[in-house]
């Protein structure tokens, strides 16, 4: 066996052994990825294995006592400190993803998806893989007669987010291909594709030959500058409502007795562009 074999089978191994697999019985079952968290709401999202204990800044957890537990049921550490036992939630199972870049946040993510109109069966692009989260909760909406292709032109990166994909178990969903995307994508007639590109402007033409008639285009980018060129290229071509938005988030406290909002606030993380694929006519020029 090679140096490079060896290091693919321990490679896998630790994805195997790092395996979540989202809980679907009532009780704590071993396999299952659980949200252990305690009064000061610090998570830890873990998966249950016989024999496994971990140390945390509230004590020991042995894991074998957690087994059998209801779902919601509080528990005790070894320092006698309580916490809970919980499903995760995707927002919960995302933190624990390797990050080579920074993820969408779950304020824009969930948004995202809803004006995406994605459903069970239906097939997207994405563009710009990162670690992989975009890609994670793509694969949760189509479901498995749906498919995801995310296309990444950073091998590090691709393989980071197949590792986590793996890692919670949808990678099936998902095809990762390696590729600078002004190649052009290899599907046609999608549902929708997502750009998370620093210059998605430049690749408007790709994404319409991928997307089918009313197709939903998504994009994100940072700053004012680039919204104002996407924009522009948008409207010189074969797409309809044309929309810009941005989220702002804000927390409030929840003590019945001081309910106020939050001193801090997720503001400006990005601006999120979309638009429908239409078929327009390209009128030629008349040369004088």
């Amino acid at each position: 066996m090679g140096v490079n074999h060896r290091i693919i089978v321990v490679h896998q191994t630790l994805i195997e052994r790092h395996k979540m697999t989202l809980p679907k019985s009532l009780t704590v079952q071993i396999g299952d990825t659980v949200l252990l968290i305690g009064k000061d709401r610090k998570p830890f999202v873990r998966t249950v294995r016989q024999g496994r204990v971990i140390q945390t800044h509230l004590g020991e957890i042995v894991f074998d006592q957690l087994i059998g537990l209801r779902y919601g049921e509080k528990f005790y550490t070894g320092n006698g400190q309580f916490m809970y036992i919980l499903q995760p939630t995707l927002e919960d199972v995302l933190t624990q993803f390797q990050r080579r870049t920074q993820i969408i946040y779950p304020k824009d993510l969930g948004y995202i998806l809803l004006k995406l109109g994605l459903q069970q069966g239906m097939s997207v692009i994405e563009a710009g893989t990162g670690s992989g989260a975009m890609a994670a909760a793509l694969a949760l909406m189509v479901g498995d007669e749906g498919h995801v292709y995310s296309y990444e032109r950073h091998a590090s990166r691709l393989q980071a987010a197949l590792d986590n994909l793996k890692m919670i178990g949808l990678d099936e969903r998902v095809t990762f291909t390696l590729r600078d995307i002004s190649e052009g994508f290899e599907q046609k007639e999608v549902h929708a594709v997502f750009l998370d590109v620093p210059n998605p402007y430049d690749y408007l033409d790709v994404a319409r030959a991928a997307l089918r008639g009313g197709g939903i285009l998504g994009a994100i980018v940072p700053t004012a500058n680039q919204v104002i060129d996407l924009l522009t290229a948008l409207y010189q071509g074969p797409w309809f409502m044309i929309q810009a938005e941005e989220l702002i988030l804000r927390s409030w406290k929840t003590a019945p007795a001081r309910v106020r909002p939050d001193e801090q606030m997720f503001g400006h993380t990005g601006i999120l562009v979309f638009a429908r694929a239409i078929h327009k006519e390209v009128v030629p020029e008349i040369s004088s």
